[in-house]
């Protein structure tokens, strides 16, 4: 394993600005998620690091190597893709071994036989090693791919959303595996997703980017409770935060250049019928949660309640904020 470091990495498609000045440091064993929406530039530093497009500028250090001019053979990395991209005709172990037959390789076939089955049964794929792959299930493929990867142990494992075309079920249970793999190998991992929940459940560190810039960078909990900007507050939570105006509810106390509240459940104490100054809309019960939708003056809100709180839509009630989050005009946060 190794750690990665970019640098001042920038890239431009036509008109398209993809990233700028992009600076990122991964250490050795580090599971590092980088997530945004579509277009934000993550798959393109990905590709970068990987070797499969040119920098315009910037360095790209793995092991402290600078890969920048090399070809991706030569950077000793290997990428996950969303579409499991299986060799058809193959088995299972013919896919699992394919990686590990290279020339430049020169392992011997125990060797190529010992690292598939240890893989195989790493992944929990072991008992469809003769299947071909076309006879296997979507998440039983997308296993062989990130076992394809794994079998190689390169300096860093570069994943492009590779549970995003699975069911609900499946990739909860793969999340778990996943990060079960990687601290039990030890290795660098950069995760690609716009999927809050994969990137809370799964990172050491968290990078929110944007427009092609890297916003912040920290620990899901950092991130979560401390973020630089409107934009890095958005991206985690559910239901998604609350942004008010400054003088809409009482409790906070928001410090000069206050423009924008933000509220998640959190900073809302909810009080029935006294003193009331919002109104619930409608509820949505999700059996162990309801989502409270409140109408406060001209604003909709969107928060959790206990489904055992006796409330019904059009009741009144007082809300209240406990330590929100503060931003000026421009969107960046306020101590």
């Amino acid at each position: 394993m190794a750690d990665v470091v970019l640098r001042n990495l920038a890239k431009r498609f036509g008109d398209t600005q993809a990233l700028v000045d992009l600076d990122l440091s991964i250490r050795d064993g580090e599971f590092v998620v980088l997530l945004g929406p579509t277009g934000a530039g993550k798959t393109t530093t990905l590709r970068l690091i990987a070797g499969l497009e040119k920098p315009d500028s910037g360095r790209i250090e793995i092991g402290g190597r600078n890969v920048a001019a090399e070809a991706p053979a030569e950077r000793d990395v290997a990428f996950v893709f969303q579409q499991y991209s299986l060799y058809p005709h193959m088995t299972v172990y013919e896919n699992l071994a394919f990686p590990l037959k290279a020339p430049v390789r020169k392992l011997s076939a125990e060797e190529i036989d010992r690292r598939v089955r240890e893989v195989a049964r790493m992944v929990r794929i072991d008992h469809k090693l003769e299947n071909r792959s076309t006879r296997l299930s979507g998440g039983e493929m997308q296993r062989v791919a990130i076992g394809r990867a794994l079998v190689r142990r390169p300096a860093i494992y570069l994943m492009d959303e590779p549970l995003s075309s699975l069911d609900a079920k499946l990739r909860a249970e793969l999340r778990l595996e996943l990060k079960r793999i990687q601290k039990e190998l030890g290795s660098t991992l950069l995760y690609v997703t716009h999927d809050q929940v994969e990137a809370m459940t799964m990172a050491d560190r968290i990078g929110i980017v944007a427009e092609g810039r890297l916003m912040q960078v920290g620990t899901p909990r950092e991130i979560y409770g401390n973020p630089a900007n409107l934009h890095v507050a958005a991206r985690l939570g559910q239901p998604h935060i609350n942004l008010l105006p400054a003088d809409l509810l009482p409790g906070g106390q928001p410090p000069a250049g206050t423009k924008t509240v933000g509220a998640r459940t959190e900073h809302l104490d909810i009080i029935v019928g006294k003193d009331a100054n919002a109104e619930i809309d409608w509820i949505e019960h999700l059996g162990d949660q309801n989502h409270l939708h409140i109408r406060a003056g001209n604003h909709k809100l969107v928060t959790l309640a206990d489904p055992y709180l006796a409330i019904a839509p059009g009741d009144r009630i007082s809300l209240t904020l406990r330590d929100p989050l503060y931003f000026d005009a421009g969107g960046q946060r306020l101590s």
